[in-house]
């Protein structure tokens, strides 16, 4: 009899189970694949950090405490997993229009509410600040000193490797079959066995759509393309020269990148945007020519200095809720169960303080953390929606 489990130890799941015996909890993860893998969401060598956080204002104090929380796991685990280069991050001054990411205004937002340090720059600075890069001239640019990126295998490493020092047990290589609950506790059966606990925390990444039975939430998975290039000037975009970036494209999507780094060959670039709909289990993991494309369209157009040839791609996935912000809460059906999940793409860098958060909801009750904008509340029908 353990005293929670948790479904998924991937990057919330492993967070999860660290916080949960850290606490002292008797604590199962149970993971389909390997701890870590990367058939998943968190794999890739760089994830953003940010503070400035365009999506929402609510999230920054959860970042603030993120990164609290990462530097307290860099010192327990006695490994560099978060890299503050600063990020840059370019688009007009102004919103680009219905639906549209109002990258800079939103960042810039952001900054001044909760005096993050930054720097608003002109187009000619920004001509003068980073040569290497092509900007309409409507654009702006907002550079945050407190950002950069986080090492996802590391860290998801970290995370677990955390939770079996302080009593965890996970099991990887062990699929779920089915789970229930009801007042005297949760059941969960997997190809193995059959396993009893008092509270069970739902963290499949992109596996929640078919994990969170009766949320009344539809999640749409989608298949999303990093990829690697060889910069064709050598040295510019290296570590400790340049920033993590974003630059808006017309449709509200990002194009973002990283610099390139000394322990994986290349400077990678992505789309921050939701992808084609897919099944996790079925999904295309090979590349094709569409997917290499995807990896040049903004290096093309805004850097074509690192625009050279193809070095790798790779496939991760966006679990993604209606309104693209994260569903963490307990399931409406059953108290004693915590769902995590809805994290479409931009959650990585919260990691630790979700784990927080979950074992807070898990152990306690509730938190002190302010999660309560993504509950599942604002997803219920409006009383006035039949006049």
């Amino acid at each position: 009899m353990h005293d929670v489990i948790v479904i998924g130890v991937g990057t919330m799941g492993a967070a999860a189970c660290e916080a949960l015996a850290r606490r002292g909890c008797r604590v199962l993860g149970l993971e389909q694949f390997a701890i870590p893998h990367v058939f998943g969401a968190h794999h890739g060598q760089s994830r953003m950090f940010r503070l400035a956080y365009f999506e929402h204002p609510d999230y920054v104090p959860l970042l603030q405490r993120s990164l609290e929380l990462w530097q307290e796991l860099e010192k327990r685990s006695g490994v560099k997993l978060l890299h503050l280069t600063g990020a840059l991050y370019a688009g007009p001054e102004g919103p680009m229009g219905p639906g549209g990411s109002e990258l800079v205004p939103g960042s810039l937002q952001a900054a001044r509410r909760f005096g993050l340090v930054h720097e608003l720059l002109t187009h000619a600075e920004l001509a003068k600040r980073f040569p290497p890069l092509r900007l309409p001239d409507s654009f702006v640019g907002l550079l945050e000193r407190d950002a950069g990126f986080v090492v996802p295998e590391l860290a998801v490493g970290a995370l677990a490797a955390g939770a079996l020092r302080h009593g965890a047990e996970l099991h990887g290589h062990e699929r779920v079959l089915e789970w229930s609950a009801d007042g005297s506790g949760v059941r969960v059966r997997s190809e193995r066995r059959e396993y009893r606990a008092g509270g069970l925390v739902l963290a499949g990444g992109p596996w929640s759509a078919k994990l969170c039975r009766d949320l009344g939430v539809d999640l749409v998975i989608t298949r999303q393309i990093m990829g690697w290039v060889q910069p064709k000037a050598e040295g510019i975009f290296d570590l400790g020269r340049w920033p993590c970036w974003a630059i808006e494209r017309e449709d509200g999507a990002l194009y973002y990148g990283f610099p390139v780094l000394p322990w994986h060959p290349g400077l990678k670039s992505a789309i921050h945007a939701r992808g084609r709909p897919c099944d996790p289990d079925t999904v295309e993991r090979s590349a094709n020519a569409a997917d290499e494309e995807e990896c040049h369209e903004g290096l093309r157009r805004h850097l074509p200095d690192a625009d050279g040839p193809l070095l790798s791609l790779t496939v991760c996935m966006y679990d993604n809720s209606p309104d693209s912000h994260f569903i963490i809460d307990r399931h409406p059906r059953h108290p004693n169960v915590i769902v995590a999940t809805g994290f479409s793409g931009h959650a990585f860098k919260f990691a630790p303080v979700v784990g927080e958060v979950l074992a807070d909801l898990t152990l306690d009750g509730a938190t002190r953390l302010p999660v309560g904008f993504l509950g599942l509340s604002r997803f219920a029908p409006s009383k006035d929606a039949s006049h």
